[in-house]
């Protein structure tokens, strides 16, 4: 499948199983599952198609269940979902990409989860950056996520290695 294709259908899925499933007609299950084979009727793919964006996604943001036969986005939805990650011990920092206009906000209120269910960190500064550029020049934030933790902050890890916390105070910042 050539690239334009494979965002394109990547985009798609994005839209269905993270925002607005209700739009092909789907409902997703409360841990964000539907069955592959309504998705894949409700959105005109076929299974190789699908299997190929899951595969080829270079920030794995689709999951199939053990079996196969369900699929969910790994995190990042609006709609509400409880993707029952455990629990995890955060390294001492972790990173959040944004753009310099942002800056004022989260200096006073900190990093919140907006219209997503939690505030998304990355595990390393370079992938903060990619996520930052998509609205353009990027910023990198550094969170004190070990002090965070220690404090009683939860953190979550999905399967795609994006770390998931309720918020993160401005005095964990830099």
């Amino acid at each position: 499948m050539e690239e334009r294709q494979l965002v394109k259908l990547s985009k798609r899925l994005s839209k269905v199983l993270r925002h607005d499933p209700a739009s092909v007609g789907l409902e997703l299950d409360a841990a964000g599952w539907v069955a592959v084979d309504e998705l894949l009727a409700a959105v005109r793919m076929t299974r190789a198609q699908l299997e190929e964006v899951v595969a080829r996604n270079d920030k794995r943001r689709y999951a199939f269940d053990g079996s196969g036969t369900r699929i969910r986005a790994n995190q990042g939805h609006s709609v509400a979902v409880e993707l029952e990650l455990p629990v995890a011990d955060p390294p001492e920092f972790l990173y959040h990409g944004t753009i310099a206009a942002s800056l004022p906000a989260i200096r006073a209120e900190g990093l919140r989860p907006m219209s997503r269910h939690a505030v998304h960190l990355s595990p390393d500064e370079e992938t903060a950056r990619r996520v930052g550029s998509r609205r353009g020049k990027p910023v990198i934030l550094r969170v004190a996520a070990q002090r965070m933790a220690a404090a009683g902050h939860v953190f979550h890890l999905s399967e795609n290695g994006v770390w998931l916390t309720d918020a993160v105070p401005p005095e964990y910042l830099a």
